[in-house]
């Protein structure tokens, strides 16, 4: 059962900072692109960041490019959000996805983490 919880998510001001980690379970992990998503209630799910199997590679939404880092421990099974110089709209629940094709696409979600940024 393959399995993504996140954590790390809370209540910071504006300006602040928080790092969400993303623990996965599973053989899968060091085959997978990992990404960070966000969704603001009444508004479709948002691509944040995106990092390749190796960490050699990611991308940024142009809203968080300069203030947002993704990085991955493989050894570890993790993936991480560093989030600085965080801003009123970037209050969101934030979702970790693990996608990775083996014989055939397969695609993970975590449960969430609350993401809330005070003015």
């Amino acid at each position: 059962q393959v399995q993504l919880v996140e954590s790390g998510g809370g209540l910071v001001q504006a300006g602040g900072s928080l790092r969400l980690s993303c623990a996965a379970s599973g053989a899968f992990f060091s085959i997978s692109a990992m990404n960070w998503y966000r969704q603001v209630p009444g508004k479709q799910r948002e691509l944040v960041a995106t990092i390749n199997n190796s960490g050699g590679s990611t991308n940024y939404a142009d809203s968080v490019q300069g203030r947002f880092t993704i990085s991955r421990d493989n050894a570890k099974n993790t993936v991480y959000l560093q989030m600085n110089s965080l801003k009123p709209e970037d209050t969101a629940v934030y979702y970790c996805n693990a996608k990775f094709r083996l014989l055939k696409d397969y695609e993970y979600w975590g449960q969430g983490t609350q993401v809330t940024v005070s003015s």
